[in-house]
């Protein structure tokens, strides 16, 4: 006779390590991981462009037409091939950063949790080996360790453009400091919105479990918060006595304690929607989680 042991049964239902829950979301969301991949690509790409021979090739059509002078002719008025070409490369390469948050939230909400709840295949794992509560929690930290990299990355060469030829951006009539886009692509709101839209993504997939609904809240609550946030910025700092609260009437040195009261706010909506999202997960899977 055979003797039966208990340890291929434990073995079969042995949670897996971080590694194996890693490995597995990247196998399912693997074309948006690619679509990422893709995007910071593009974006840095197009942003060392900005700074190397496209603003060189700006710079010498701007002093070849007289505009560098104290009397600039009527062509200046408008902007040359190159410049032409330098301004759409670097509006396309800040305007991919103000997308991501609305992009990041409708996956988050769609393909990251609403479609795995409705399909079954979250419930599946629950009752193979992945608990309720590791399983959410992998949801929400593997696509931030992939987003944190990458959008500080386009930051960090957003910034570099920024300050190396600002005054080409001026001088073409551009963009100010202040404009919204600049502002979030040149600080710590490039990373921190597309994580709250991530918690938010997920919150409304916990919420709805269906993945076209969780889409579309997603969407419409992302682009509140951020609309929300445009429209409460001006106030987060005091202006200079007299001046109401506009942001052209901050100063340039308001950047970064704008940039971090912001922060922290949108950091404070994230840990909100994280605790809700476990919360509703764990009454709704009881002891479970």
């Amino acid at each position: 006779m055979t003797a039966v042991t208990g340890e291929a049964p434990v073995a079969a239902l042995r949670s897996p390590g971080p590694r194996g829950l890693f490995l597995a979301m990247v196998r399912v969301h693997r074309t948006a991981l690619l679509f990422w991949i893709g995007l910071v690509a593009l974006d840095c790409v197009a942003l060392l462009w900005a700074l190397g021979p496209g603003a060189d090739a700006a710079w010498a059509e701007h002093r070849a037409m007289g505009c560098h002078s104290g009397s600039p002719n009527l062509g200046c008025d408008m902007p040359g091939p190159a410049m032409l070409r330098y301004e759409t490369v670097a509006t396309l390469a800040t305007g991919l950063l103000s997308l991501l948050p609305v992009l990041t939230g409708a996956w988050a909400g769609g393909a990251l949790i609403g479609r795995e709840l409705e399909d079954g295949t979250a419930q599946l794992a629950w009752t193979q080996s992945v608990t309720p509560a590791r399983w959410l929690a992998a949801k929400l930290a593997v696509p931030a360790l992939l987003l944190v990299p990458g959008t500080l990355a386009v930051t960090l060469l957003h910034r570099a453009v920024w300050s190396a030829h600002g005054d080409l951006a001026r001088a073409m009539g551009w963009r100010s400091w202040h404009d919204d886009s600049i502002f979030e692509a040149n600080g710590t709101l490039a990373t921190v919105h597309p994580l709250t839209a991530l918690a938010l993504g997920v919150l409304a997939g916990v919420l709805l479990r269906r993945a076209l609904p969780a889409l579309g809240v997603a969407v419409l609550g992302v682009s509140f918060m951020i609309w929300e946030l445009d429209e409460l910025r001006p106030r987060l700092w005091p202006t200079p006595p007299g001046t109401p609260s506009l942001m052209h009437k901050h100063p340039p040195s308001h950047f970064w304690p704008l940039q971090l009261v912001e922060t922290g706010i949108v950091l404070a909506v994230a840990a909100l929607a994280t605790a809700t999202a476990f919360l509703v997960l764990r009454r709704r899977t009881g002891a479970a989680v």
